[in-house]
């Protein structure tokens, strides 16, 4: 909402030297959301005068006409002889009154003016267009003024160019802002200084004989008020003051009648819409539509109604949609010359429409139909019911005023039964809720400012104003006082928390993980939660996949992701795809959080969820149904590969990222737990079958899975565009942390040197590296402090299906220097339990 202040100060005494950054200082700081303060006219210097139009000559020979012009402009250039002016602008004529700017004024953005040689003649300044003034952006032509304004008159005064104008952000509660009475109700407040209300105004009691009205929906229209005026001049135009005043509020004038109703919503908040009498055919009506009927609106578009939509009408159908536009076959009609006796022909008696309509439907209506008009703007927001009347009477004022119209003593108003809104609160529940000590009478007294009726002592009974339909319970009134009383004024106190217990072992596990990933050389890549069923199907995840089991969002943010993600792969995927195909190939990424597991088996049932009551705090047994409704959410990680894992340099040859380094990344995150993982062969997809690993650890002393890791399958990374050879990790983090044995424990740092033992076993080709590295560990017992696979082999050799793994130990004891015999010793037990568990056969035996 636009507020210009010398507008404003017709409604209230503001300090003579009160700026526009003072008000908004003051406004800012009663709640108000001021976002910037326009200075119009900033940089315009004259002589800028009106001026007469003596002589016209037309300049030939050029691309466009051209009009050398002799303007009469008085004393304004000090020797009272007419200016010679060109003007490239053609709507205006001999005798008609201009604005001239002489030489050695500047108007805004800083164009100086001087007398200068074009088109072959001496241009002695310019005849002005709106836009050059930066009244408007109308490029049409030039200002054509009214006959009566004196040569020479200054005009700068007389068009109102300097101002300043205040620009309010008018939030969805503070409605009532919307108008130049709110705004002056605000500013009134805010400075101490009484209100000159516009809207007390003379208004002759409702009759019998007004123009007749029929309303239908009371509930939709609780309020309809109807005046008529009648022989108003066609040819009466809006006067420069209101002009400028609807330009400076954003509006473009139209017509007299048409500025009157713009006028007045602006200056009351009340929109009014004004009909042609002769157009209206009969009782004015407000009822619902009926489904499939058509009107043609004010600009022109034909519209199919719906049956919700509030409208109305006449003895012909609708005529209108309430609150929002209306319709084009009731329009105020131009001024245009009678063919026969040339007389100026136009609309010269209306009927003044002034309602209350319900907001909600106001406002559906307004969306169904794609149409925000500054009518359905306010209605949405909340208009003053008892403003009505008072609207249509000073749009009867104006325009017989500005018209010379006649308003008929009949007055037409139709009201459904309603009663003051009334509030019971407190008296200290605003100190309750700012912290503050107000009292009773700060309280009363500024629930008054507001527009308040306040009875009582301690609890008091405040009848709300018919302005503030945002004003509904307690905690409303206490803002309304905090506000007033300046929010710069509440003490500023920390919260006195209670002493936590830190991080829980859940989310020290998170960091924990997303740390050593990062050490390991990944990049963290978050993504949205959101993903569709089309990409379980390019991972090729079969039907009865437990990951298949989404969540659907009731109103995702994009059609194309309606469900949350039962898995971190699609997102890192994609991430991967974007950046290798920005030209980044060497890629390792990881992410860390939730999936979501709707129910899907018989052992899990959907639960619904339960609705929480709204007048209390809900009981514990209540959130903990509403939570057993909840999916379940798993936390994870995963990772991603491609690319060349080590690059090649001075330093030696590099290595492609291989299934290896996404195994090597779950150990990793598994460590963070106190995990070893153990890892077998598996068939799981989008992994390829022959290079797949399951994770597994040991929970509650059986081996449960915990996740997979390995090379994608050729056709998922065919299907989804990535790089050869991706390949990936998934590990839940949940299960992991139930796989902790406890408390991470530091490492004993023995001061005893190292025995180390090398160790070559020949196993069939079928059997996991990983179950003869457990024979090996627990073999060896107490003194092996690592086992590492630092060889494989297969050959002729060793005969077929078979292969050779080479591991190297590492002994150590904490109290002593092992002897070779004791280390012998170890590694020969490490050996006997592989041979028995996993059939080995030591190497050169």
């Amino acid at each position: 909402m636009r507020i210009p202040l010398s507008w404003l100060r017709e409604y209230v005494d503001l300090p003579a030297g009160e700026t526009g950054r003072d008000v908004q200082a003051k406004l800012v700081a009663a709640g108000l959301e001021v976002e910037t303060v326009e200075q119009l006219g900033a940089g315009l210097t004259g002589p800028l005068v009106v001026g007469k139009v003596l002589a016209i000559e037309v300049l030939e020979g050029f691309k466009k006409p051209i009009r050398y012009c002799q303007v009469d402009v008085g004393q304004a250039n000090n020797t009272g002889e007419p200016q010679n002016i060109i003007c490239g602008a053609s709507n205006f004529a001999v005798g008609d009154k201009v604005v001239v700017v002489l030489p050695g004024a500047e108007l805004p953005g800083g164009f100086k003016i001087s007398a200068r040689k074009t088109y072959g003649h001496v241009s002695e300044g310019m005849i002005c267009s709106a836009s050059e003034l930066g009244m408007s952006d109308d490029h049409d032509g030039i200002i054509v003024l009214p006959p009566e304004h004196e040569v020479g008159t200054d005009a700068i005064e007389l068009l109102e160019l300097r101002d300043e104008v205040l620009d309010i952000a008018v939030t969805p509660d503070r409605g009532y802002c919307l108008s130049l009475r709110g705004v002056a109700r605000e500013t009134a407040t805010a400075y101490g200084l009484p209100l000159r209300d516009p809207a007390l105004l003379d208004v002759p009691a409702p009759n019998g004989y007004g123009y007749p009205v029929s309303v239908s929906d009371p509930v939709g229209c609780d309020r309809f008020t109807a005046r008529t005026v009648v022989g108003l001049s066609p040819e009466a135009r809006s006067p420069i003051w209101l002009q400028r005043r609807l330009q400076k509020a954003g509006m473009r004038p139209i017509s007299l009648t048409v500025d009157v109703a713009n006028y007045v919503m602006l200056e009351l908040g009340q929109p009014l819409h004004t009909y042609d009498r002769s157009r209206v055919s009969g009782t004015i009506g407000v009822r619902r539509a009926t489904p499939g009927e058509k009107l043609t609106t004010l600009e022109g578009v034909k519209r199919v109604l719906d049956a919700e939509d509030l409208v109305i009408t006449d003895d012909n159908g609708p005529i209108g949609l309430a609150g929002v536009m209306g319709g084009a076959n009731t329009e105020i009609a131009d001024v245009a010359a009678d063919p026969t006796s040339g007389e100026s022909v136009g609309t010269t008696d209306v009927v003044i429409e002034a309602a209350h309509f319900d907001a909600v439907s106001i406002a559906r209506t307004a969306r169904r139909h794609k149409i925000s008009s500054e009518a359905s703007r306010r209605y949405e927001r909340g208009v003053d019911p008892e403003a009505t009347s008072a609207a249509a009477q000073r749009a009867v004022d104006l325009l017989v005023l500005l018209a010379g119209g006649t308003a008929e003593a009949g007055v037409t108003e139709v009201t459904a039964p309603s009663g003051p809104r009334t509030i019971t609160m407190s008296a200290d529940h605003p100190d309750r809720v700012a912290g503050v000590a107000y009292g009773r009478e700060t309280v009363v007294r500024r629930l008054q400012e507001v527009g308040c009726d306040v009875y009582g002592q301690d609890e008091l009974v405040v009848t709300v104003p018919s302005w503030r339909p945002d004003l509904s319970a307690p905690n409303d009134l206490a803002e309304e006082v905090i506000r007033l009383e300046g929010y710069a004024n509440l003490p500023a106190t920390l919260p006195q928390p209670p002493a936590g217990r830190g991080l829980t072992e859940r989310q020290r596990l998170h960091r924990r993980v997303g740390r050593a990933l990062a050490g390991a050389g990944y990049t963290e890549a978050p993504n949205y939660p959101f993903t569709s069923e089309e990409i379980l199907d390019q991972l090729g995840l079969d039907s009865d996949d437990p990951r298949r089991a989404t969540v659907r969002l009731a109103n995702p943010l994009s059609d194309t992701e309606p469900v949350l993600r039962t898995t971190l792969l699609p997102g890192l995927l994609g991430a991967l795809r974007r950046n290798d195909g920005r030209g980044e190939h060497d890629l390792a990424l990881f992410e860390t959080g939730l999936v979501f597991r709707a129910a899907a088996t018989p052992d899990e049932v959907a639960v619904a969820a339960v609705r929480l009551p709204v007048d209390r705090r809900p009981s514990d047994t209540e959130i903990a149904a509403l939570n057993t409704a909840l999916p379940r959410q798993p936390r994870r990680a995963a990772v991603v590969l491609a690319g060349t894992r080590e690059r090649a340099g001075w330093w030696g040859k590099g290595r492609p990222a291989d299934w290896s380094d996404a195994i090597e990344a779950g150990r990793a995150v598994a460590r963070q737990a106190g995990v070893e993982l153990i890892v077998r062969q598996d068939q799981q997809a989008p992994w390829h079958p022959g290079r797949c690993a399951a994770l597994l650890a040991v929970v509650d002393g059986q081996e449960v899975l915990v996740g997979n890791a390995g090379e994608l399958h050729p056709r998922v990374i065919k299907t989804l565009g990535l790089p050869e050879r991706t390949s990936a990790m998934e590990i839940e983090l949940d299960r992991l942390e139930r796989a902790t044995p406890g408390p991470v424990q530091a490492p004993h740092v023995s001061t005893f040197p190292v025995a180390t033992r090398d160790v070559a076993l020949i196993v069939d080709a079928s059997v996991p590296a990983a179950d003869v590295e457990a024979a090996l560990r627990e073999g060896a017992g107490a003194l092996l402090e690592s086992v590492r696979l630092f060889d494989q082999f297969t050959g002729e050799q060793l005969g077929a299906g078979k292969k050779s793994l080479a591991y190297a130990l590492r002994l150590r004891a904490s109290d002593r220097t092992l002897t070779a015999d004791e280390a012998s010793a170890a590694r020969d037990a490490a050996v006997a339990t592989a041979v028995e568990r996993t059939g080995a056969l030591l190497r050169g035996a």
